[in-house]
């Protein structure tokens, strides 16, 4: 089945994702508490995008990563999956601060378009985190 697509700002970009995309740019705006945001955005990701079936937002502390918000805490996907997109999150110093992973149980259900709208996202979620707030 072929997904629909849309024309914003010069990119194609899948319904769903454009949908949720919008959705959690308007929490980032309204939302100061940074937990609540990445929460907001892996439920909403999952909720509105029929083809992501987990989404892991993952800190970095030191050389490890800490898992500080899921879709779901109990099973992350991770023997059952078929695909991934991971994507760093960089806040405004250009500081690596952690990882959105998308997961899904669909075989390519990820195109280049979402690939650049998830990046975005994560782009906007970590935009004014310091490694400090966390």
């Amino acid at each position: 089945m072929e997904r629909e697509t849309t024309h914003w700002e010069g990119t194609i970009l899948s319904i769903a994702t454009d949908i949720a995309s919008l959705k959690i740019m308007a929490d980032v705006f309204q939302t100061a508490d940074t937990k609540a945001i990445f929460t907001k955005t892996a439920h909403s990701l999952v909720q509105t995008v029929p083809y992501i079936d987990w989404i892991g937002i993952y800190i970095c502390e030191g050389t490890e990563t800490k898992l500080v918000a899921a879709s779901c805490f109990q099973d992350d996907l991770r023997k059952s999956h078929m695909n991934e997109l991971t994507c760093p999150i960089y806040n405004c110093d250009d500081q690596k601060i952690g990882l959105m992973i998308v997961r899904t149980k669909q075989v390519d259900a990820f195109d280049p378009t979402d690939r650049t709208t998830l990046e975005t996202i994560a782009a906007a979620i970590g935009h004014d985190v310091t490694l400090s707030s966390l």
